[in-house]
C-alpha cells in the first residue's frame, strides 16, 4: 500500500475511535438514562403505542388522541428498535449514544470532502466528541440528534450530487439524479424529525439555483428534488387530516418573542462560545458583549455567503482546484452549510413569531446551528492554514483543550443524577406511589402528566389553563373545565395531583381545588380527592 493509502486507513481508523468514544460518553454521563422532559414522554409514549399496534397517539394522556404537534421520526426509530425487544425508554439512551457517535464520524467525513484535509476531519470530530454543548443535546431523550444526524446525512448526499462536473447535468446520468433523490428523502426524513427540516429543503432549492447555471437545469434539479421530498409531508399531512383535521397542530397566530425568551437564547450562546463557567458569567453581565459577539459571528458568515452566492452567479462555471474520483468538481459543502443556518434561524423565529409561542432559544434548539459554526470554523481554520500553519496549529490545540475541560466538567455533574423526569427527586416521589395503588378507572388530573405516565403507567388528565402556551391567547373554558374536573372528583371518578415541582399554576391553585379535600400531602407534593 501507498502512503497515502496508510494515511487515509490511519485517519478513518481514528475517526472510527472518535465515534466509538462519543458513544461510550453518553452512556458514561447516563447511568440512570437519559434526561427526560415532557416532549421525551411524548416521544416514549408514541414509540410504545406504535409497538403495541395503536399507531402513533397520545399514550401519555388519558385521552389517547392521535399525535399531530411531534413529527413521528424520533418516535418510529425508538418503535423500531423496540421490536427486537428494547423499551423505547431504554433504547433511547442507546439510540441517542450511537447518533452522538454517527455524527461525529459525518462530520468528518464531511469535513474531509469540504477541506480536502484528513487531518481537518478528524480535528471537527474531536471538537464535536469533546463539546459539552453537543454532549448535553444527546443525553436527554429528545428528537434533535436524530435530525442533526439527518441533516449532515443529506448535506453528504448533496455534495455526492455536485462531485459530477456541472455540465453533466441534464443529459441523463442516473447516478447523479440517485444522489439527489436520496438527499431529498433524508430531507423528508429530517422534516419527519423536526419541523424545522423544511428549512433543510428550503436550504437546497436555494443552493440549486445558486449552483446551477441555465433555468432549465434549475427546474429539472428542482423537480427531482421536490419528487423525493414531498411525498414525505404531503403522506404525514394527509395522515394527520384524517385522523385529527389538522396538518402539524400550530395556528397562526402573531406573538413577540419575549424578553425572557431572548435571555435564554444569550444564556445558550454565551455557555457554547465561553467554555470556563467562571469566564462566562463575568462576561454575560456585561451589556451587549454577547450580542456584539452574536452579531461578528452571524455578520461575517452572512457576508461571506453572500460573496459566495455572487461567485457562483457571475461565474457559474468555474471550478475547484479540488479533484475528486479524478474529475473536477466544485465544493459546495461549506457553502449548503452557510444557507441552511439562516433558512434554520428564519423557520425558528418564524416558528416562535407566528407559529408556536413555547418553542424557546434553548440549546436543543439552537444546536443544528453550533453543529453548521463547528463546520464552518474548520473550514475558516483551512483557509488560515495556507497563511500562517503554526497558528493554526496552536489555536487547535486551544480550541481542543478548552473543549475537554468543559467537557470534562459537564460529564462529572451530569453523571450525578438523571435530568427531569430521570432525577431522583421523582424517583423518590411519594405521591407518585399513592396514585400507583389507585383503581384503574380513576381519572388522575394533574400538573405533570409526564411523570404519571412514567412513574404510574397510565395516561393522565391534563388540568385545565387560562392561556394557551403555543398561541398565548386566552382560553375559553377554564371556569367550565374546572367545574367539570371537580364535578367528577366529587363523585369518586377522579382524583386531582398537583406537584410542587411540576408546572407552574400557583395562581390557580385555590380555583382547582376549592371545595375538594386534601387526602396527601408529601415532599411539597398534594392529592386531593371527593370531600
Amino acid at each position: 500500500m501507498t502512503r497515502l493509502t496508510n494515511l487515509r486507513l490511519a485517519s478513518f481508523l481514528l475517526l472510527f475511535l472518535l465515534a466509538v468514544l462519543g458513544t461510550v460518553l453518553i452512556l458514561r454521563t447516563t447511568p440512570e438514562g437519559l434526561g427526560l422532559s415532557d416532549d421525551s414522554i411524548a416521544y416514549v409514549a408514541g414509540a410504545r403505542s406504535m409497538l403495541a399496534g395503536d399507531g402513533y397517539r397520545e399514550a401519555w394522556l388519558a385521552s389517547n388522541g392521535p399525535v399531530t404537534h411531534f413529527p413521528p421520526g424520533f418516535s418510529s426509530v425508538l418503535a423500531f428498535f423496540g421490536m427486537f425487544g428494547l423499551d423505547p425508554l431504554r433504547g433511547a439512551r442507546f439510540v441517542n449514544a450511537l447518533l452522538f457517535g454517527l455524527n461525529a464520524g459525518l462530520l468528518g467525513v464531511l469535513v474531509w470532502r469540504m477541506t480536502p484535509s484528513l487531518t481537518a476531519g478528524i480535528v471537527i470530530a474531536s471538537l464535536f466528541v469533546a463539546s459539552g454543548d453537543m454532549l448535553q443535546v444527546h443525553a436527554v431523550a429528545m428528537s434533535e440528534p436524530l435530525f442533526i444526524f439527518l441533516c449532515l446525512l443529506s448535506f453528504w448526499m448533496f455534495d455526492l450530487y455536485f462531485e459530477f462536473p456541472p455540465s453533466s447535468v441534464g443529459k441523463g446520468i442516473a447516478g447523479e439524479w440517485w444522489w439527489l433523490v436520496i438527499c431529498a428523502s433524508f430531507s423528508g426524513m429530517a422534516y419527519l424529525t423536526r419541523y424545522a427540516g423544511l428549512a433543510l429543503a428550503a436550504t437546497f432549492l436555494v443552493a440549486i439555483c445558486l449552483l446551477r447555471t441555465s433555468w432549465r437545469k434549475r427546474f429539472t434539479t428542482i423537480g427531482i428534488f421536490l419528487a423525493g421530498f414531498l411525498p414525505w409531508v404531503l403522506g404525514w399531512a394527509l395522515r394527520n387530516r384524517l385522523v385529527a383535521d389538522n396538518a402539524t397542530n400550530r395556528t397562526f397566530v402573531w406573538h413577540p418573542i419575549t424578553t425572557e425568551n431572548l435571555n435564554i437564547g444569550r444564556y445558550e450562546i454565551s455557555s457554547f462560545l465561553i467554555p470556563v463557567e467562571m469566564w462566562r458569567r463575568e462576561i454575560f453581565k456585561q451589556p451587549y458583549i454577547i450580542e456584539a459577539l452574536i452579531i461578528i459571528i452571524l455578520g461575517s458568515v452572512l457576508i461571506w455567503t453572500l460573496l459566495q452566492a455572487w461567485r457562483h452567479i457571475s461565474k457559474p462555471n468555474q471550478l475547484s482546484d479540488m479533484k475528486r474520483g479524478g474529475k473536477p468538481s466544485r465544493e459546495v459543502i461549506s457553502f449548503t452549510v452557510a444557507l441552511f443556518i439562516f433558512a434554520y434561524l428564519a423557520s425558528i423565529l418564524s416558528s416562535m413569531l407566528m407559529f408556536d409561542a413555547a418553542t424557546k432559544f434553548k440549546l436543543r434548539i439552537l444546536a443544528p446551528v453550533f453543529v453548521s459554526l463547528f463546520i464552518l470554523l474548520v473550514y475558516a481554520g483551512i483557509w488560515l492554514r495556507g497563511k500562517n500553519r503554526a497558528l493554526v496549529i496552536v489555536l487547535t490545540f486551544i480550541f481542543l483543550g478548552f473543549s475537554v475541560y468543559k467537557q470534562s466538567v459537564t460529564i462529572a455533574q451530569w453523571s450525578r443524577s438523571g435530568l427531569g423526569y430521570a432525577s431522583f427527586q421523582w424517583y423518590d416521589a411519594e405521591a407518585l406511589q399513592y396514585l400507583r395503588d389507585l383503581p384503574a378507572d380513576i381519572k388522575i388530573y394533574t400538573n405533570e402528566p409526564g411523570a404519571v405516565y412514567l412513574y404510574v403507567h397510565r395516561g393522565a388528565v391534563v388540568l385545565p389553563d387560562r392561556v394557551d402556551s403555543a398561541t398565548t391567547l386566552v382560553r375559553e373554558g377554564f371556569d367550565a373545565g374546572v367545574t367539570t374536573m371537580q364535578s367528577e372528583i366529587n363523585a369518586g371518578q377522579a382524583v386531582l395531583a398537583l406537584f410542587d415541582h411540576g408546572g407552574n399554576i400557583v395562581q390557580d391553585v385555590p380555583a382547582l381545588t376549592e371545595g375538594l379535600h386534601l387526602t396527601y400531602k408529601s415532599q411539597g407534593d398534594f392529592i386531593y380527592t371527593k370531600p
